[in-house]
């Protein structure tokens, strides 16, 4: 598979993994709204979330790269962020909270919560 950084094909990454709370929820979430994505939040608003939207809602720029996927949803991240973050591998977690205001697990009582480890280089 592949995806794009900064326009150019590479091969998709396999740098993102779930929790099976984390996927749990994201089943819930699918079932209510259909396909989603996720693109990984760069620490405005909502600080450093991963947010979590319907498939569509949310344009993907030339510079996001595609980090992997989670119960088949694609996720992304901003080309700048990646960079600063390309040797750390991220695992999706749920814990209890309200999701960022944009994103689909708001409202649930869970949210989304990025945990990363460095990958091996």
């Amino acid at each position: 598979m592949h995806a794009l950084l900064f326009g150019k094909e590479i091969d998709m990454l396999d740098q993102v993994e779930a929790t099976e709370e984390a996927l749990k929820l994201l089943k819930e979430i699918v079932a209510d709204y259909g396909p989603v994505i996720f693109h990984q939040s760069g620490g405005c608003c909502d600080g450093s979330a991963p947010m979590c939207y319907a498939q569509g809602d949310l344009i993907i720029a030339d510079h996001d790269v595609q980090m992997g996927e989670i119960g088949g949803a694609p996720f992304y991240i901003g080309g700048s962020q990646f960079e600063a973050w390309k040797h750390t591998r991220l695992i999706i977690d749920v814990v209890d909270g309200q999701g960022g205001m944009f994103s689909l697990d708001n409202g649930r009582g869970k949210r989304f919560l990025t945990r990363s480890e460095l990958c091996e280089i």
